[in-house]
């Protein structure tokens, strides 16, 4: 017979929540990251989509490697909220949850 340890269901739950929590996460924050960028690259609205969205790529894989490297899932929600806040905020300084005046 093996000596196989066996995976607790609790390491499985924090597993799968590490998971959820950098896909949805990671694309959360990479969203926000795109939407201000958008607005506030100083060049055309063109040129500052395609950057701001080739720049969230990079974003939601350092927010993935981030969600595994910590010792908790708390302290990974942390770190995704800790970058969402401050994304979300500067969105709605930007102006880009205001209504079509």
């Amino acid at each position: 017979m093996s000596a196989r340890p066996i995976i607790g269901l609790r390491y499985r739950a924090a597993v799968l929540g590490r998971v959820l929590l950098a896909a949805l996460g990671g694309y959360a924050v990479a969203a926000l990251a795109t939407g201000l960028l958008s607005l506030v690259l100083p060049m055309p609205r063109s040129e500052a989509v395609v950057t701001a969205t080739l720049l969230s790529f990079a974003l939601m894989v350092a927010v993935v490697v981030a969600v595994f490297a910590v010792r908790s899932l708390g302290r990974a929600a942390l770190v995704v909220a800790g970058l969402a806040l401050p994304l979300g905020l500067g969105l709605w300084l930007a102006g880009a949850f205001a209504g079509a005046a």
